[in-house]
């Protein structure tokens, strides 16, 4: 009984340590949320990605006379693997193409976040793209961990 405990309370820290809401991969920055940013977007651009679009949520709040703490999302992909990824089932489409956001807390913690993508697999029913999604986490990781270093 005891070692079931200890398993369950270490697979608890495992995973809240790693996602902060259900399927989200979060990771701390080094840097600000805008350099952070820039870094992720040059690291996409140069692997020939797809940048469909770069949005700073805390401008946009400020145009309406709003405040947030710098918050910003990075909207890239790849429409060989994701076209893969919709011939299974369509409904991936409104996780695609990949969306990363990068935002700074209350206490200046800079954090990136993206949707683990066996969690896109989970959610949208999707059993016959193993390699497909395999692909996508290992792209996600090797991006995401460079933009934060």
């Amino acid at each position: 009984m005891k070692k079931i405990i200890i398993l369950l309370a270490s697979l608890f820290f495992i995973s809240s340590s790693v996602y902060a809401a259900e399927g989200l991969i979060t990771k701390t920055s080094s840097h600000s949320v805008k350099e952070t940013m820039d870094k992720l977007e040059k690291i996409v651009k140069d692997k020939g990605f797809n940048v469909a679009a770069r949005v700073n949520h805390a401008a946009a709040a400020k145009t309406k006379g709003l405040t947030l703490r710098p918050t910003e999302v990075l909207i890239f992909g790849n429409p060989k693997l994701g076209t893969l990824l919709m011939q299974s089932n369509q409904s991936i489409g409104i996780d695609l193409p990949i969306k990363v956001v990068v935002w700074e807390d209350d206490k200046g913690v800079v954090t990136l976040g993206y949707n683990d993508p066996a969690w896109l697999a989970g959610r949208h029913a999707i059993t016959d793209r193993e390699k497909p999604f395999a692909k996508m986490t290992g792209a996600l990781k090797k991006i995401t961990d460079a933009a934060v270093q």
